[in-house]
């Protein structure tokens, strides 16, 4: 296969580059979920996030050929004047062109939560530093113009009107006459008024005047008061102006959202929120505004990291202000919550009095979250470049960044980006720099990925073949099973652009897109039960090393096939994993996917693990616990010499009799069994109160028992009793209804 080609490279760095271009094609605003337990990894794929969308941006420019290019970042004195009058005297018109501009522009803002966890309200905090990044990127004093002269709240409120008209801009009008035309006509017209009356002075009052001195201070006093009534009313308006203006830029938005966190009365109604949310929506207008003048697109990239450090009720709260401040419909923000997803589940879940009570820690952030990308395990050719790294006393992980042809990082670039970090992340990363040195050399990855960047327009195409299957109402069967829910369909989408771009980039030939298509879906819709699947398969394979087999894994076995075989102990761990299995649709659907129309084989989940990334992996592990706890118990009962749960199930009243002779008990519990038609499932699923008290057997018979029968032993015993507060019989798990095996 072609991965040999691509084991030179991080896989890290892949999966980056394929979520940065993911990234430059999905439309904002997107909340992407980005899952890893190791925040040093979650660290290098931002880093390596912003270098390759920063190089996109300053790729798209460089081949854009139209004559009206691009203004630059840093403006220089004729950009500054520019923006100042169309600020004063111009509003921007949307258009259908100006509004799918090609070139784009990045602003990216780290947020650690952690170096805001002290203060009550964590959602406040980010939205301040969001708003400082912004006024440090644009600058404070076109940010407070635009405040004062173009932000109106009632009509900023609604959707853009797309206009058909050529122009970008619209002068603002007073009538019919355009402001600037009114204001250049009064001070043409009062500078001809003061020069023709300092020349000729006022004839009429010659005539009724004597004395030259008389008459020059009569002059005089007529003047200045001709200029205090042309000139007064502008020196009001002009001084109202400039008050607003320093007011603005002395007195800014994160000062008030300060002063409403101190005032309790305020922040614990929703005076705050209102105040802010009207803050978040006068960044977008702005932003919107700053797209037209720039002649290209500007998206805000807001890396949240540290989050599931924090309390389980902030946690709450910054999760809600990204659904709520951050989510509208024509918002600017690309929103990356890069977090340990199996920690932020477990605290969102703590937060009980947050959520409702028939919503999950995973229904929650379901709602919010638009992409989920799961950072796969680390390869063993991975671990041991980072086990290195930190034998030399260097970063646990190697930045190998692909630099430009021209040999400079676009991550430094000031024309493509602007990152504002806290100051401790700032000296964390540049103490980072210092260490990192790459183990892999430079070269291969420039040429791995200018090998991936020619095939784009393959992966292009293989995206818009995936979508016109699903959308082919003749042909495509996956609709019956893609959830109503948009949110849902937003996941799919972007999930399977994502998957495409992984495969294209690690030089994998890719499946047919209707195959990719199905894969998405069904890990969107049953992520639990692939989850199970998963496992079973990989304990499989374990155990095939440890009894020494070579290549006794059967790929051609069907998913479905294992999810039938391994059914029952998943049905008997079935209250352990009640709330994973929630997540899941519909199991009878499921069962028609797998075993009709969509007949994945172990070769296939092969092909697709290491692309799969809208899987969360703490399912997966938190089911890899239960099923080992679950193991070691039967591994008690096999000291025991019990029966397996699965042989118990397969016994009949006639089996349970021998077995019970063979135990030597009494020909008379035979003839109990017998006449209440005892099967083995009438033992594994019955109260075992109810069962001793048809049996009617004496302590040492009753123990002998269960230890045989229900595989109870000393040590199983207790812990059941913690984890299972509520199951009455400590040695049997429920089989929920979703099973019906």
């Amino acid at each position: 296969m072609a991965i040999e080609k691509v084991t030179d490279i991080p896989s890290d760095n892949v999966y980056a580059y394929a979520l940065s271009k993911t990234l430059t094609k999905v439309s904002s605003p997107v909340t992407v979920g980005l899952y890893s337990e190791c925040h040093n990894r979650i660290n290098m794929v931002l880093k390596n996030i912003e270098v390759h969308m920063n190089q996109e941006a300053k790729r798209r420019e460089d081949k854009y050929s139209k004559e009206t290019k691009p203004r630059s970042i840093t403006p220089s004195i004729s950009d500054m004047l520019s923006l100042i009058l169309r600020l004063l005297f111009y509003r921007p018109v949307w258009t259908e062109q100006n509004q799918n501009m090609k070139n784009i522009r990045y602003m990216f803002v780290r947020f650690s939560a952690w170096h805001f966890a002290g203060s009550d309200l964590l959602w406040a905090g980010l939205v301040m530093q969001l708003s400082k990044a912004i006024q440090n990127s644009f600058g404070k004093l076109q940010l407070g113009l635009f405040r004062i002269v173009q932000h109106d709240e009632e009509k900023d409120a609604g959707k853009k009107n797309i206009e058909d008209v050529p122009k970008n801009w619209r002068s603002k009008k007073l009538g019919c006459i355009p402001i600037w035309a009114l204001i250049l006509i009064g001070f043409i017209g009062s500078l001809l008024i003061l020069v023709s009356l300092i020349m000729f002075g006022f004839p009429h009052l010659k005539e009724h005047l004597e004395g030259e001195k008389v008459e020059e201070s009569s002059g005089y006093g007529a003047l200045e008061g001709f200029v205090i009534t042309i000139l007064g009313v502008p020196a009001v308006g002009a001084l109202r102006f400039i008050l607003l203006l320093l007011k603005n830029l002395f007195f800014n938005q994160d000062l008030k959202i300060r002063q409403g966190l101190d005032n309790k009365k305020v922040s614990q109604q929703l005076g705050l929120m209102h105040e802010v949310r009207l803050e978040m929506r006068l960044l977008c207008c702005f932003i919107h505004f700053m797209e037209i003048f720039e002649r290209r697109r500007i998206r805000v990239v807001l890396e949240i990291t540290n989050l599931d450090r924090c309390t389980p009720k902030k946690i709450v709260g910054v999760l809600d202000a990204i659904n709520i401040l951050l989510s509208d419909e024509e918002s600017p923000f690309i929103s990356v919550l890069a977090v340990d997803p199996e920690v932020l589940v477990r605290q969102v879940q703590q937060a009980e009095d947050c959520l409702s009570k028939r919503d999950s820690a995973y229904d929650f952030l379901d709602r919010i979250i638009t992409l989920p990308f799961t950072v796969p395990p680390l390869s063993n050719a991975s671990k041991s470049s980072v086990f290195e790294n930190i034998v030399r006393g260097q970063s646990e992980i190697s930045e190998n960044i692909p630099f430009e042809e021209t040999g400079t990082s676009a991550l430094g670039d000031p024309g493509t980006s602007f990152s504002v970090e806290d100051e401790y992340s700032v000296k964390y990363s540049e103490a980072e720099e210092e260490q990192a040195i790459p183990l892999t050399a430079k070269k291969g990855n420039v040429e791995t990925f200018a090998a991936a960047e020619f095939s784009l327009q393959e992966v292009d195409k293989l995206t818009e073949s995936a979508f016109s299957y699903i959308t082919s109402k003749d042909k495509s069967k996956l609709t019956a099973y893609i959830s109503g829910d948009t949110m849902s369909m937003r996941r799919v989408i972007n999930s399977i652009r994502v998957t495409i771009m992984i495969m294209e980039t690690r030089k994998l030939e890719p499946p047919p897109p209707e195959k990719i298509a199905a894969w998405v879906v069904l890990v969107d819709c049953w992520p639990c039960r692939l989850s199970w699947i998963l496992q079973c398969v990989e304990d499989d394979q374990q155990s095939d090393e440890i009894d020494g087999s070579i290549c006794t894994v059967d790929y051609t076995k069907k998913l479905w096939d294992v999810f039938s075989y391994n059914s029952l102990e998943l049905c008997i761990i079935g209250y352990a994993v009640k709330n994973f299995l929630e997540r899941d649709g519909d199991p009878e659907l499921f069962e028609i996917f797998l075993k009709n129309h969509f007949k994945f084989t172990v070769e296939d989940l092969e092909k697709f693990k290491l692309c799969t990334v809208n899987l969360n992996y703490s399912i997966k592990n938190q089911l890899a616990r239960i099923r080992g706890s679950h193991r070691l118990e039967r591994a008690g009962r096999n000291a025991f010499q019990s029966l397996s749960s699965r042989t118990l199930m397969n016994m009949k009243t006639e089996d349970i009799c021998q077995e019970l002779s063979n135990l030597r008990f009494p020909e008379k519990y035979l003839e109990t069994v017998r006449e209440n038609f005892i099967d083995g499932r009438t033992i594994l699923f019955s109260d075992p109160k109810d069962l001793r008290q048809v049996l009617q057997m004496t302590m040492g018979e009753w123990t002998s028992f269960q230890i045989h029968f229900l595989g109870v032993t000393p040590s199983s015993q207790p812990a059941q009793a913690k984890t299972l507060p509520n199951v009455t019989n400590p040695g049997v798990g429920i089989c929920l209804s979703a099973y019906g095996q």
